[in-house]
C-alpha cells in the first residue's frame, strides 16, 4: 500500500486526545457508527462461532463489546481502545453477569499473546491506524490459525464534499486520507490473513449547513489530526470560501455528506490459502469485492 503524503500522516497522540475529549458525548453523536456496528454484528451472526476469546478492537464506549458478551456469555470479551476516556465510558455497559475486560492499548502494538484470540471484531477503527499494515499484522499475530476477523473502515469517498469544499479555500489538509477497498484487500493479504472478502456501502447524510457537519465530527472525536492541518486559527475569509463552495452542492434544502464504508472479513493464517502476490503486490480475486445493495 502506498504511504500517504506527508501532509496526511496521522498524529496518534492527537487521535488519543481527541477521543478522550469526545468520550462523554460520543454515543449521542455517533449514529452512523452505531448503524455500521449493527450491520457488522449482523454479518458476524451468520457464523456459528463459539469463541473462547473475542477481541473488540477499537471498542470505543463498549456498546459492541456489550452485545458480543451478550451473544457469547461464556467467552472472554476484551474491549481494547487507544482512548482511556472511551474505556471509562464503557463501564456503563458492564453488566453484573456479563462483564468484559477493558484494555487501553494501541492497535499497532497489541499487549496480547500470539494465537490467543478466536474472533477479532473492529468497527470503524482501522482508518485511524497508520501504517495500516502494522495493525493488520497484529491482528494476524493474535488470531488463532482458524480465527476470524470482521471489520469495517471508511473508504476514500468519505467526506468527499467537505474535502472538495476546503480545497476551494486553501491548500491545507482538512480531511483524513482513507484507503480504498483494493488497498485494504492488499494489506490483508500482505499481513498473512486468508480468504479476504470485502464489499462497499455508501451512506449520504443531510446537514443543514457545513458548520453543523463539522460540529458533529468534533463531537465524535473525528478531529483533523493530519500533519498538514492548519496550525493557526482559521480566518473568517477561508471559512467563508469553504462554506460558499459547499453551498454549491445544496439540494432539497440540505447539504450532502458522503460516508463510504468498507466491510471486510478474513481468516487466520493457517489452513487456508492466501491470495497470490504478483511482482511484490498482493492481489485478491475481483469476485471477492462487492458493492452492497441498498434497501
Amino acid at each position: 500500500m502506498p504511504e500517504p503524503e506527508d501532509r496526511f500522516r496521522l498524529d496518534h497522540a492527537g487521535i488519543r486526545a481527541a477521543f478522550d475529549r469526545a468520550s462523554a458525548r460520543y454515543e449521542s453523536a455517533a449514529r452512523l457508527q452505531a448503524r455500521v456496528a449493527e450491520e457488522l454484528l449482523a454479518r458476524l451472526s451468520s457464523f456459528a462461532f463459539e469463541p473462547q476469546v473475542l477481541l473488540d478492537l477499537g471498542a470505543g464506549t463498549g456498546r459492541a463489546a456489550r452485545e458480543l458478551k451478550r451473544r457469547h456469555p461464556r467467552a472472554q470479551v476484551l474491549a481494547l481502545d487507544l482512548s482511556l476516556g472511551m474505556l471509562r465510558e464503557a463501564r456503563r455497559h458492564q453488566h453484573l453477569w456479563r462483564r468484559f475486560a477493558r484494555v487501553c492499548a494501541d492497535a499497532r502494538r497489541l499487549p496480547l499473546a500470539s494465537a490467543s484470540v478466536d474472533v477479532v471484531f473492529s468497527n470503524l477503527m482501522l482508518q485511524w491506524c497508520q501504517p495500516l499494515d502494522a495493525a493488520l499484522g497484529e491482528v494476524r499475530r493474535v488470531l488463532r490459525p482458524g480465527g476470524f476477523f470482521a471489520f469495517s473502515t471508511f473508504g476514500p469517498l468519505t467526506l468527499q464534499e467537505l474535502r472538495h469544499a476546503w480545497a476551494a479555500a486553501d491548500s491545507d489538509s482538512h480531511v483524513n486520507h482513507f484507503s480504498d477497498v483494493h488497498e485494504v484487500g492488499n494489506a490483508l493479504v500482505r499481513a498473512g490473513l486468508s480468504e479476504p472478502v470485502l464489499d462497499v456501502d455508501r451512506h449520504e447524510i443531510a446537514y443543514p449547513d457545513a458548520l453543523t457537519l463539522m460540529r458533529d465530527l468534533k463531537a465524535i472525536g473525528a478531529h483533523n489530526v493530519t500533519a498538514g492541518r492548519p496550525r493557526t486559527l482559521l480566518g473568517r475569509a477561508r471559512l467563508r470560501r469553504m462554506q460558499s463552495a459547499y453551498e454549491e452542492l445544496r439540494r432539497d434544502a440540505a447539504l450532502p455528506a458522503t460516508f463510504e464504508v468498507i466491510y471486510g472479513a478474513a481468516w487466520g493464517a493457517a489452513g487456508r490459502p492466501a491470495a497470490p502476490a504478483v511482482a511484490g503486490e498482493a492481489h485478491i480475486a475481483p469476485g471477492s469485492i462487492r458493492r452492497a445493495s441498498r434497501p
